[in-house]
């Protein structure tokens, strides 16, 4: 159980990280925010490589470009679910960020000629379905549709960093999935930043900064699940964001979600399962839990080798 467990360790510190984002965004810029999220990540990760030589793996990639499209699309994904949520409560965000596995598995066949079962297609419009259910009553009401259209956006970036990751699942390690992005995503939030900044009083400070340590624990918390636990086995903990969104709305905001909400998410739910069960001799794409913001939405999926018995036994690889 312990890959599921440090999964769900993950999840909930995911989940922390967009309450704290979504109390914060009221007053501060997505710039400040997220340039301060990485402000305080960077430099814990480099610790940590200088406390224990090469953690996080090794800093060259044979493939730049796919690196590259990666870290775009995770800062576009970070900013779109910052403001996202500044417009909408948790639970509703989630629900759409649950057509990840969908978008996911369109990109695989649209991009890689990955095959999928004609079944898998049919439950994905079923789970589109439920999101239309869940946000089409709302439409009519002054719904903020500025934010189910960040929200909208940032779930197709994380798409396609998932997508990424099945080509780079060849190249393990955090570097790829904190370092380079916290430092692009330093270069790209850092003149945002400087343009909206807001003297923040000591405690608005620290959580500024707590976001920091929420992605990085985030991250390798997830990063270690796929170690200990396949993504066949881990996909389904993913929806566990959903009650646990619900959790955080009604204990911060005081606010439950409404029938449409729960109708929705349970369509989506059952949708992700059963798309998942008819592609399972080929998987594609796993459920996904927000990650979001180191931004990472995840680790490349990659089974730990086992070390070689012997005078030359290497060092396992790290995700």
């Amino acid at each position: 159980m312990r890959g599921p467990a440090l999964a769900l360790a993950g999840i909930v510190l995911f989940s922390l990280l967009d309450a704290n984002s979504k109390g914060l965004s009221g007053q501060y810029s997505v710039g400040q925010v997220i340039f301060l999220r990485y402000a305080v990540l960077v430099p814990l990760f480099l610790l940590a490589r200088m406390a224990q030589p090469g953690f996080g793996g090794p800093l060259p990639t044979s493939r730049p470009g796919l690196h590259a499209i990666r870290v775009a699309a995770m800062m576009v994904s970070a900013a779109s679910f910052f403001l996202g949520f500044r417009h909408l409560p948790l639970a509703e965000g989630y629900l759409v960020f649950f057509t990840a596995p969908f978008l996911t598995m369109a990109f695989a066949a649209l991009l890689l000629k990955e095959a999928v079962p004609r079944a898998a297609w049919v439950w994905c419009l079923a789970g589109f379905g439920g999101v239309l259910l869940s946000v089409a009553p709302k439409l009519g009401g002054g719904a903020p549709l500025a934010g189910y259209a960040a929200v909208l956006v940032g779930t197709l970036a994380f798409a396609v960093t998932q997508t990424v990751n099945r080509r780079l699942r060849g190249e393990p390690g955090l570097v790829g999935v904190i370092l380079w992005p916290g430092l692009v995503g330093l270069l790209v939030f850092g003149p945002l930043a400087w343009r909206d900044w807001v003297p923040a009083p000591p405690l608005d400070l620290a959580r500024l900064g707590l976001n920091g340590l929420l992605a990085g624990g985030a991250v390798v918390l997830t990063a270690a699940a796929y170690r200990h636990a396949d993504a066949a086995r881990l996909g389904p903990y993913g929806f566990a964001a959903l009650p646990v969104s619900v959790a955080l709305d009604l204990a911060f905001w005081g606010r439950w979600p409404d029938a449409a909400t729960i109708a929705g998410g349970v369509v989506v739910v059952f949708a992700c399962v059963m798309s998942e069960r008819a592609r399972r001799p080929a998987p594609i794409g796993t459920a996904a839990a927000p990650l979001r913001a180191a931004a990472s939405p995840g680790p490349p999926e990659h089974k730990e080798p086992r070390p070689r018995v012997g005078p030359k036994a290497g060092r396992p690889s790290e995700t």
